[in-house]
């Protein structure tokens, strides 16, 4: 296992060997074998379509080349691309090279990428050309200078002063056979305090993710997954996602954006039979759908997840968009929960389904620290096949996310009910979800500190019919005549090269914070004091 990893304990590892749940496949393996398999489409785009033989050609020139370039076995890259074939054919060319890909998010910025490139240590990134608002070629250069470990930057679309990504490719090569236990990719946190943390997935605990959830959602070479969500997220990437679907033999579509007007078009003219959504996304294509002249009948299934359904919207989506709602709650942690395609309607509108993995164990944790009961609230425990054991290089932080025996504390408040399903009801952690995006409020109070001269700041989440919750700064001013206005802070945090995502919705002026008995701000004085 990498340096800076925390392995499983062998007893615990070979059970998942004998049992089934790990075995000897390793991501990026060529699955499509006969003629047949392997002329069938892999990908879609808006404008061209990939078989599964011409992306496996790609993969296999691309992780030549980037050998070629210099890069090593077990070397971390922070990939941030858009929904393309691009993205699709990188990340099999990593797996293939048995480099790691750490995958940053389309709206990271500079502040974002720089942590995550000294936090993994990496060697390379590998961007868009620009963005409407941002040109990445000046983020790697900024990055370049904040950080020691860069040595090569990749650029899809003009380079710059960089190397072009399509310029990489060169003629197959043997390549190296990673260890199935081997780290593969390294997935993002939902970082409710601070930065964003490193999740180490392995080839053999993500390969049976992927297995797993493609037999739960019924996906094989006949399935069209549309990614609509960015495929850098767990959910898009392997629930089952991308790489769920092609490991199945089936096709990926991939969306330049989750709207109705880009997605609807993609639908019809691939077939597409599943797709993933978080919630805020779900209102505006039940509405699109009463007008659209796309044939959208091909959809079976919609997943929503990242955040809480509303019982409303989800009683909705059948009756709009035609097919079966699917709700999902899990983490880029591990734990996935699912309803199942045959539950009833009052289980799939009411929870967010129960554990993927028979070998899935959970406890519910009161505040008492007893296990709480059908349908009483506590805090979700759980370890597994696919659950990690520890964030990478994160030793303290390890320490309080951890129980002595290997259980994640998933911060994440939930009700079971007795038949096993979650109601997800909230968390303990201090974050802001912001449409399924987890802004971690200690990290944008320290933005704001940072940028204003403030005598405190509070973040809390305002509850929202559309994002689910929306992002309020509480600030007090050391000059009370001159105050920032929420333009202000926004254009500051658009200096300090902070995610869009992260920017308050709401800004607040104050005399001063309302604190508890021991000095902290009370945020929940706070938030009744805005309500009221």
């Amino acid at each position: 296992m990498l340096e800076g990893c925390v392995p499983w304990p062998e007893p615990l590892a070979q059970t998942y060997r004998e049992e089934g749940y790990w075995n000897a496949e390793v991501l990026g393996a060529r699955l499509a074998r006969t003629p047949e398999q392997r002329a069938r489409t892999a990908l879609v785009t808006a404008a061209d379509e990939v078989t599964h033989e011409e992306l496996d050609r790609a993969a296999d020139r691309r992780a030549a080349g980037l050998l070629r370039a210099g890069l090593l076995a077990g070397d971390r890259v922070v990939v941030q691309l858009v929904n393309d074939v691009d993205l699709v054919v990188l990340s099999l060319a990593l797996f293939r090279a048995a480099v790691l890909p750490v995958y940053a998010l389309p709206a990271h910025r500079t502040t974002e990428i720089a942590h995550l490139v000294a936090t993994s240590g990496a060697v390379a990134y590998v961007c868009q050309e620009r963005a409407p608002d941002c040109d990445f070629r000046l983020v790697a250069r900024e990055v370049s200078d904040r950080t020691e470990s860069l040595r090569h930057v990749f650029v899809a679309g003009d380079p710059g002063p960089y190397t072009a990504l399509s310029h990489v490719d060169a003629d197959p090569v043997a390549l190296p056979e990673p260890d199935p236990e081997d780290v593969a990719l390294f997935l993002l946190s939902g970082g409710t305090s601070g930065p964003p943390k490193l999740i180490p997935r392995t080839h053999a605990d993500y390969a049976y993710q992927l297995r797993e959830t493609a037999r739960l959602c019924e996906v094989g070479p006949g399935s069209v997954y549309l990614a609509a969500l960015p495929v850098e997220h767990n959910f898009a990437l392997g629930c089952p996602g991308v790489l769920g679907t092609l490991r199945a033999g089936g096709t990926a579509v991939l969306a330049p954006a989750p709207t109705a007007d880009v997605c609807f078009p993609l639908i019809e003219r691939a077939g597409v039979t599943l797709t993933s959504l978080v919630p805020p996304l779900v209102p505006l294509w039940l509405d699109a759908a009463e007008w659209t002249d796309h044939d959208l009948s091909s959809l079976r299934v919609v997943q929503v997840g990242g955040s809480r359904l509303a019982p409303e919207t989800a009683r909705e989506v059948p009756k709009a968009l035609g097919c079966t709602l699917q709700q999902v709650y899990g983490m880029a942690e591990g734990l996935l929960n699912y309803t199942r395609l045959d539950d009833p309607e009052d289980v799939i509108v009411h929870t967010q389904g129960r554990p993927l993995s028979p070998a899935d164990e959970v406890r519910v944790i009161r505040e008492d620290g007893a296990e709480a009961g059908p349908g009483e609230t506590g805090e979700l425990f759980t370890r597994g096949p696919y659950t990690l054991r520890g964030y990478y290089r994160a030793g303290e932080r390890n320490r309080t996310r951890f129980t002595e025996d290997g259980f994640y504390r998933t911060g994440d408040l939930v009700r079971r009910t007795p038949e096993g399903n979650f109601e997800v009801v909230g968390r303990t952690n201090d974050v802001v979800n912001r449409g399924g995006e987890k802004v971690p409020t200690l990290e944008v109070e320290e933005h704001l500190l940072a940028a204003f001269a403030l005598r405190g700041a509070a973040v809390i989440a305002l509850p929202d019919p559309m994002m689910g919750e929306r992002t309020c700064a509480c600030v007090v001013p050391k000059d009370s005549a001159h105050p920032p206005t929420l333009r202000d802070v926004q254009a500051a945090f658009r200096g300090q090269g902070v995610a869009g995502y992260k920017v308050p919705d709401r800004l607040v002026i104050l005399e001063r914070l309302p604190m508890t008995g021991v000095g902290k701000v009370d945020k929940r004085a706070l938030l009744a004091s805005l309500k009221s």
